[in-house]
């Protein structure tokens, strides 16, 4: 009796449905999917299938005739829609593309294998009227789809008629199917699809996706105790949840169930041993994501997947509780810093001695005191809710203390003793200058102001530094410059430097200079002189000497005139002192260039001749060269008579 009303349930769904008579109830998984495959243009020839079209390998097919295509565009002046995948969204999957024929006529018939005996079938396929709106003056024909099934023999199981499928502004694919059911004993059926409506303007379709699924009643499932199909649960916990199933009423005579689980997110489904009642008392699981859908037949079908209908799926979705990975530094120093990590969750919550509280995943307590020794607790949540906890023990020592004694100052070259005190090992830094770095006390002799870190390490291992200056004062450094030459009575500045701290300066002798206590003093001698620069220090870092030898050349007199006419009175050029220079080199020349008279030295006075003859009276002119280093002397003498 409840099978004959599910038939009558059955008859009212298929022939009263107007538009789509697609199940309303719960389908199993495709027995058959016809996808045309998928690849490079232009797809293959049907197979498996017949036409009365003839196949084409363009883009555009012409009336009567099909193609296989995963994209079309441009066809007939634009008046086609432009496809750019198939139903799926795919951009290498294969749709069939129909430009009927002229007499009405089967464009597709195919034999489907594999079906289940007795069961009820949902077929369906994807269809697209290719053609835009308002063509052909807005008389363009619609394609008219007759659906059959039939067995091998011929028999009609069902047939669905779509009607004119009207254009659309967009290509837009829509579903079209119907139910029937295979005889007893009948696994195999024949599809026919016929186009009703004549070729000419319009009547231009696209097909995909052709589906075989096993219609049945609804099958309603829950999990126990959760309102939504979904319980996201923590591990560890209780997650193994009772999953219920309902079939609706009017469905199977004698159904049975099927438990089945996916662990791939819907990709692949496998049966659960044993877990064929309409309740399944889930298992404790580990950490995953984990689908379930109850599977319905007739008892006698239930062995036979393809006989089967499929629940919506439910998920339980079990988080893993967070790995805490916690670090610490167990001995801590009370001058050092407590530092506690902590990752693996989203959100920390910290308590230990002393009232500590925080929610960081990192911590750092610089200068801790003793009381925060103790044991620290950290409970992790995940974004999920899931929670784990730890905890870990810190001993805090007290602080070291470093003490490297007071700045000291020392002159350059000699050496102080450096003493540190506080622990047990002592480290000195850097090394430049000292004696015995690795000691607490130690002898430092720096050439510069250098200052020294003491590293001390106590009884508990706790470390501590400290810092002493010691600071350089320079000894006293003199140079007195070049030695310098002068003519007598000139002046010349001595270019002296100096170097060292806090230096005063004193030359000697103290005659014939401007100021002895200047660096660079401006002296004058009348003879030759040794001058002694001192520099001394004045916070007792010595003093230092240097000399400079000051040369003083005879001022040269060099007459302007001379007569030699020889009456005894100026009657040579007699240039005074100028017999000092032996190396001198005088030359004598007249108005044009000419040289007129030349010696080295001046032994003997010149008379005014050139070659033993008188020159004539006139102004003359001289260049002299002492050789000494000093400016050449030039002028003019007048010869008289």
């Amino acid at each position: 009796m409840v099978q004959r009303a599910y038939l009558i349930l059955l008859f009212c769904i298929i022939t009263c449905q107007i538009h789509a008579q697609l199940c309303q109830g719960s389908l199993g998984d495709p027995v058959v999917n016809i996808t045309f495959g998928a690849g490079p243009n232009p797809g293959p020839p049907l197979a498996g299938a017949t036409t009365n079209y003839q196949f084409v390998a363009t883009d555009c097919p012409n009336d009567g005739y099909y193609a296989v295509r995963n994209q079309t565009s441009d066809c007939f002046g634009f008046t086609w829609f432009s496809l750019y995948a198939d139903h799926t969204g795919d951009p290498n999957g294969y749709f069939m593309l129909v430009n009927a024929s002229y007499q009405p006529s089967d464009f597709y018939v195919s034999t489907v294998n594999g079906l289940c005996p007795g069961t009820v079938f949902q077929f369906a396929a994807w269809i697209i009227n290719m053609n835009l709106p308002h063509i052909c003056n807005d008389t363009a024909i619609k394609p008219n789809l007759t659906f059959r099934i039939e067995t091998t023999t011929g028999d009609l199981l069902g047939s669905y008629n779509s009607g004119d499928i009207p254009s659309t502004f967009m290509p837009v694919w829509k579903e079209y199917g119907f139910f029937f059911q295979t005889p007893p004993g009948v696994s195999s059926v024949v599809i026919r699809m016929t186009n009703n409506a004549p070729g000419g303007c319009g009547n231009d379709l696209a097909l995909d996706d052709i589906t075989f699924r096993p219609c049945g009643p609804d099958i309603g499932v829950s999990i126990n105790g959760q309102p939504g199909d979904t319980a996201n649960i923590c591990y560890g916990k209780n997650n193994s949840y009772l999953l219920n199933s309902m079939i609706a009423s009017g469905g199977y005579a004698n159904p049975a169930y099927q438990w089945q689980l996916s662990t791939d997110n819907g990709t692949t489904w496998a049966d659960i041993n044993n877990a064929t009642d309409s309740i399944y008392s889930r298992p404790q699981s580990p950490a995953g994501n984990y689908l379930y859908r109850v599977t319905a037949a007739e008892r006698d079908n239930i062995n036979n997947p393809i006989c089967r209908v499929d629940s919506k799926v439910i998920g339980i979705y079990v988080n893993p509780l967070p790995q805490i990975n916690l670090q610490n530094n167990a001995i801590v120093c009370g001058n050092d810093s407590i530092i506690l990590t902590v990752n693996g969750a989203q959100t920390y919550n910290w308590t230990g001695p002393d009232n500590f509280t925080s929610a960081d995943s990192t911590i750092d307590i610089p200068n801790p005191p003793i009381s925060y020794s103790g044991e620290y607790y950290v409970t992790a949540t995940t974004a999920k809710g899931c929670t784990s906890s730890d905890s870990t023990n810190i001993f805090v020592y007290p602080a070291a203390f470093a003490n490297a004694g007071s700045d000291v100052t020392i002159c350059e070259g000699t050496s102080t003793e450096l003493t540190g005190a506080g622990g047990v090992s002592y480290s000195w830094s850097p090394t430049t200058g000292l004696s015995s770095p690795a000691s607490s006390t130690t002898s430092a002799s720096p050439s510069d102001t250098t200052a020294y870190i003491l590293t001390i390490t106590d009884s508990n291992g706790c470390k501590a530094n400290d810092t002493v200056n010691v600071n350089i004062l320079k000894k006293p450094v003199a140079d007195a410059g070049p030695d310098k030459t002068i003519f007598e009575g000139q002046p010349v500045t001595l270019t002296a430097t100096a170097a060292g701290t806090s230096v005063y300066y004193s030359w000697s002798p103290m005659y014939n200079i401007n100021d002895p206590s200047l660096l660079q003093p401006t002296v004058s001698p009348a003879q030759d002189t040794t001058y002694t620069l001192t520099v001394s220090s004045s916070v007792g870092c010595g003093t230092a000497t240097d000399q400079v030898f000051v040369r003083v050349f005879q001022k040269v007199i060099i007459p302007n005139a001379f007569s030699p006419n020889g009456d005894g009175i100026n009657d040579t050029w007699n240039i005074q002192k100028l017999d000092t220079y032996p190396e001198a080199d005088l030359y004598v020349y007249n108005r044009f260039g000419q040289a007129v008279f030349h010696s080295k030295g001046y032994n003997k006075p010149w008379d005014g001749t050139i070659n033993g003859k008188h020159l004539p009276l006139g102004t003359y002119y001289y260049l002299i060269d002492l050789k000494n280093g000093l400016p050449k002397l030039s002028g003019w003498v007048v010869i008289l008579y």
